[in-house]
C-alpha cells in the first residue's frame, strides 16, 4: 500500500515518483450481483423527489406528474445534449411555436378525425381499458404463468411488506398446449397490426378480461385523444391542446424557407410539451398526459432522398426488426449496418436510415444500453395516417419494449393538405441550370362563340377538355380536323366544331421547377427516454442490497461533482468556495454536503442520485491543498493538488478523459493524509 506522509515531503515531488512507480489499479464493479428490483427503483426516485405525481395531497389526477430538482437537472441535461447532438451538429432552425391550436388545424391535418386508440368498457363497472394494452398484459400473464408451471419462471424478486405492490394482472401458474403459446407469441409479435374490431375478436376468442374484475369487456370504440379546448371568451373558437409539436412546424414552412434562402435540405426542430388524454396512464412516465418531446422536421426533394452525411454513418450497424419479420409471427432482430439496410430497401431512404443511425448515436451516448434497444418498423395497419414509412427506437425496460422515438417518412401530406385548406403555397421553387423545353397540345376555346352556342354547358365542356390528357387531347384534335367530335359531358352529349375549340401544339420553356417538399421527422418523447435510462442505470452494491446506485453517465447526471468537507469548522469555508468557484468556472454543477452525517453516507446518498465523481476536503487539504477524488460505481479514489483534480475532474464531466485516464494523472488513495 502506498503511504504517503505529506506534511514531511514536497507534494510535488510525490506526485511525480508515484507516476513512474505505481499506477492505481481500477476496481471491479459487479452490478448484477442482485436481481433488478423495480420496487427499490420506485422507492428511491419517490424519496429522491426525481419525479411525483402531481396535486398529489389533492389525490392526484393519473398521467400527470411533477419533476423534482434531480428529475428536473436530468431531464434539462438529456435535453442540452439533444440540442447539441441534433440542432448544432446538423444545423437545424430552431422553434418554439403555440400549444393551443385552431381546430380547423387539426380537422385539416386529420387528427380530429384519425388521432385515436381503441378502448374498452368493463361491461359491470364501466372501468376503460386501452384494447391493445388489455390484450398483451393477459396474454403476457398467461405465458409467463406457463413458464413458471413449466419450471421455467425467472426466480422473483424477494419484496418486503413496504415495498410489495398488488400485480396488476394476476394468473395461476397453468401450463398451456405448445401450440396455444406459439399462438400467443404471434399475437404479440403482430399486435400492433390489428385493427379495433379484430382486437374484439381477440378478446372474445381467447376469453380476455378486465385482470382487476374478471368481467368480460365490450366491443372496441375509438376515443380521440386531444384535449378540447376553446379560445376567447364567448367559445365560438374551438381548438385543442397540440399533441404533437409538428404542424407549428408545418404552418411556418414559408418563413423556414425564406430563413434558409430558399434552399432545401433543410431541418427545423422544436422542444416543448404537448398533450394527449390517454385512455388509462398507468405505467409511470411511460404513459401520461402531459409531456416533454424533442422534434425534427427534415425537409428534402421527393426526387432526391438522399443525404450529404450518408457516408459517415453507413457503417453503423443497428438491430433492426422490419415489417416482414413481424407479420410472421416473430420478433428476431436482425443485426444490420444503415448502409446495407437501406441497399435492400428495408429503410425506405438515405435521410431516414440516416435519422436512425443518429438517434441511435444520441440513445448510446446519454446511457441506454445498447442490448435493450432496438429499431422496429411500423406494420400497415399501425402506421400513421400521414407516413409512407416509420420506424420507432423501442427501449426494453420492466415494462417491455417501449417506444421512446419514432422516425418516420411523412411525405408530403401535411405541406400537401395544409396549402389545399388555406391556399397558401407551401412549395420550393428552384431554378434549374438548364431550362426544360417541352411541347404538349394546348386547347383553345372562342368564348364568345361557344357562350351563344351551348349556354350553361360552355363552362362544363371547358372544365372537361381541360382535364384531358394529352393523348386525349391528340385524339380530339384529330377528330376536329374531320369536321366535328362529340364528348361526354354529365351524361350529356355535346357536339364540337372547330369554330367553338381548337387544339394547337406548343413550345414551352420551364426555368423554375416548383415542387412540394417530403418529409422525414424523428419524434422524441423525454419522459420515457429518461425513465428507460434510470431502470438501466439502477443497481444495488453487492455488499449491501440497501445501497442503491444509479451508473447515470457524466454528461447527463443532475449533478456532476459532490463536495465534501470533513469539518463544518469555518476553516474549511474559504477552500470550498475556491473549488465550487473553480469548478463552477470550468463549467461543473457542483452541490457541497456538509451535513453531520459520516462521509460514507454522504457518498452513498449522492450516489442514490446518479453523482459520478466526489472530491473530498480535510485537514491535510488545509495545510498540502490536496484533494481526494472519489469514483461513483467503484469507489476507488484518487488524491492530487486541488488544481490537479480539478483539471482531471473536469475533463472526465467534459468526456475528454477516461476514468483510466484519471488513475493515470493522479496517485491512488490509500486512506491516509498526515499533517503535523
Amino acid at each position: 500500500m502506498w503511504r504517503v506522509r505529506l506534511a514531511s515531503r514536497s507534494f510535488a515531488h510525490l506526485h511525480i515518483g508515484a507516476r513512474l512507480a505505481h499506477t492505481a489499479a481500477m476496481t471491479s464493479v459487479n452490478r448484477t450481483a442482485h436481481p433488478f428490483d423495480k420496487s427499490r427503483l420506485e422507492a428511491l426516485l419517490n424519496r429522491r423527489f426525481f419525479y411525483a405525481p402531481a396535486f398529489e395531497i389533492y389525490g392526484g389526477v393519473a398521467g400527470l406528474y411533477d419533476y423534482g430538482p434531480p428529475g428536473s437537472s436530468l431531464q434539462a441535461n438529456i435535453i442540452a445534449e439533444w440540442r447539441r447532438h441534433f440542432i448544432v451538429e446538423d444545423h437545424m432552425l430552431e422553434l418554439d411555436t403555440t400549444i393551443i391550436t385552431p381546430s380547423s388545424v387539426f380537422e385539416t391535418s386529420g387528427h380530429v378525425a384519425r388521432f385515436a386508440d381503441w378502448m374498452v368498457k368493463d361491461v359491470e363497472t364501466g372501468d376503460v381499458l386501452r384494447a391493445d394494452h388489455l390484450v398483451k398484459n393477459v396474454l403476457e400473464a398467461r405465458l409467463a404463468a406457463n413458464l413458471e408451471a413449466r419450471g421455467l419462471a425467472a426466480d422473483k424478486v424477494k419484496e418486503d411488506d413496504k415495498t410489495k405492490k398488488k400485480r396488476k394482472v394476476k394468473t395461476a401458474a397453468v401450463q398451456l398446449p405448445d401450440e396455444t403459446v406459439k399462438e400467443y407469441e404471434s399475437i404479440l409479435a403482430r399486435l400492433d397490426n390489428y385493427s379495433g374490431p379484430e382486437l374484439g375478436q381477440l378478446c372474445k376468442a381467447h376469453d380476455i378480461r378486465n385482470p382487476d374484475t374478471g368481467n368480460q369487456v365490450g366491443e372496441p370504440q375509438q376515443f380521440n385523444l386531444m384535449f378540447a379546448s376553446s379560445i376567447g371568451p364567448t367559445g365560438q373558437h374551438p381548438g385543442f391542446l397540440r399533441p404533437e409539436t409538428a404542424q407549428g412546424h408545418f404552418l411556418n414552412f414559408s418563413r423556414l424557407l425564406e430563413f434558409n434562402n430558399g434552399r432545401v435540405p433543410f431541418a427545423s426542430a422544436q422542444i416543448g410539451k404537448s398533450f394527449r388524454n390517454e385512455i388509462s396512464p398507468r405505467a409511470g412516465l411511460l404513459r401520461v398526459r402531459e409531456f416533454t418531446m424533442g422534434e425534427i422536421e427534415h425537409y428534402v426533394d421527393p426526387e432526391s432522398k438522399g443525404h450529404v452525411r450518408f457516408p459517415d454513418i453507413r457503417d453503423i450497424v443497428l438491430p433492426l426488426l422490419d415489417r416482414s419479420v413481424q407479420l410472421s409471427g416473430s420478433v428476431q432482430v436482425t443485426q444490420m449496418s444503415i448502409g446495407e439496410a437501406v441497399d435492400r430497401g428495408m429503410i425506405a431512404n438515405e435521410t431516414l436510415g440516416y435519422f436512425l443511425a443518429r438517434i441511435y448515436l444520441f440513445l448510446l451516448k446519454i446511457g441506454i444500453n445498447p442490448r435493450r434497444l432496438r429499431f422496429r418498423q411500423h406494420m400497415a395497419n399501425e402506421m400513421a395516417h400521414y407516413a409512407t414509412d416509420c420506424w420507432d427506437a423501442e427501449i426494453e425496460n420492466s415494462s417491455g419494449w417501449i417506444e421512446c422515438v419514432g422516425c418516420a417518412d411523412r411525405a408530403a401530406y401535411d405541406l400537401s393538405v395544409h396549402s389545399a385548406r388555406t391556399g397558401h403555397p407551401l412549395v420550393v421553387r428552384q431554378a434549374l441550370k438548364e431550362p426544360i423545353v417541352t411541347e404538349r397540345e394546348v386547347p383553345e376555346f372562342n368564348k364568345k362563340v361557344l357562350g351563344k352556342t351551348l349556354g350553361r354547358d360552355a363552362g362544363l365542356v371547358q372544365r372537361v377538355v381541360g382535364e384531358m390528357s394529352q393523348e386525349e387531347l391528340v385524339r380530339l384534335k384529330g377528330e376536329l380536323s374531320q369536321g366535328s367530335t362529340t364528348i361526354s359531358a354529365d351524361e350529356k352529349q355535346i357536339v364540337l366544331t372547330p369554330e367553338l375549340l381548337t387544339i394547337e401544339r406548343r413550345t414551352f420553356k420551364q426555368s423554375i421547377r416548383e415542387f412540394t417538399p417530403n418529409v422525414i421527422e424523428p419524434s422524441f418523447g423525454f419522459g420515457r427516454i429518461l425513465y428507460s435510462l434510470l431502470e438501466h442505470s439502477f443497481w444495488c452494491r453487492e455488499q449491501d442490497v440497501e445501497r442503491g446506485v444509479l451508473s447515470l453517465p457524466a454528461l447527463v447526471a443532475p449533478t456532476k461533482v459532490l463536495i465534501v468537507p470533513l469539518s463544518a469548522k469555518e476553516e474549511f469555508d474559504p477552500l470550498i468556495e475556491e473549488v465550487s468557484t473553480k469548478l463552477r468556472r470550468s463549467g461543473i454543477f457542483s452541490r457541497v454536503d456538509d451535513s453531520n452525517t459520516s462521509i460514507g453516507k454522504r457518498y452513498a446518498r449522492n450516489d442514490e442520485l446518479g453523482t459520478p465523481f466526489g472530491v473530498t476536503l480535510d485537514f491535510a487539504s488545509l495545510q498540502n491543498r490536496t484533494m481526494t477524488l472519489r469514483e461513483r460505481d467503484t469507489t476507488d479514489q484518487l488524491i492530487g493538488s486541488i488544481d490537479d483534480v480539478i483539471a482531471v475532474v473536469t475533463g472526465l464531466v467534459q468526456g475528454t478523459l477516461t476514468w483510466a485516464d484519471a488513475c493515470s494523472r493522479l496517485m491512488n488513495y490509500d486512506g491516509v493524509q498526515a499533517v503535523e
